[in-house]
């Protein structure tokens, strides 16, 4: 059996934690603070295809709308290779805490995790920002 490091990235969000999740599992709202999806997403069937930049085009399959504040969607490369991404939303008090596990992939370098794990943080500080405002 295969596993891989992983870390949590989390953030509290100020708001109920059902108007977080509404807002945050909608993939036409991603591109306004997932940094890595800012070109936007065209729906293809149940999947959604994203320019990934250098990687290329990526296809997104999100889990079904639900009661439990799973946002998870697995991401393909262009290159064939799937990553599978856990998103969540759950209560916290009056408000929100959103947790994604960012899981170290074989052939990582130390820096180029710190980088996604930096770009994370900033798309969940950008969510938190847009949805506190409102």
């Amino acid at each position: 059996m295969t596993t891989y490091p992983a870390r949590i990235i989390h953030l509290t969000i100020n708001r109920d934690w059902h108007a977080v999740y509404d807002y945050a599992h909608r993939p036409e709202n991603m591109p306004h603070w997932a940094s890595g999806l800012a070109a936007g997403l065209t729906r293809d069937g149940d999947d959604w295809l994203g320019d990934g930049g250098p990687i290329g085009t990526i296809r997104i399959r999100f889990a079904a709308p639900n009661d439990y504040g799973v946002i998870d969607h697995k991401v393909t490369l262009e290159n064939g290779v799937t990553v599978d991404n856990a998103l969540r939303v759950v209560k916290n008090g009056d408000g929100a805490e959103v947790m994604f596990t960012l899981l170290r992939l074989p052939d990582t370098a130390d820096a180029a995790f710190e980088t996604d794990a930096a770009h994370v943080t900033k798309d969940l500080e950008t969510l938190k920002a847009l949805l506190e405002r409102r």
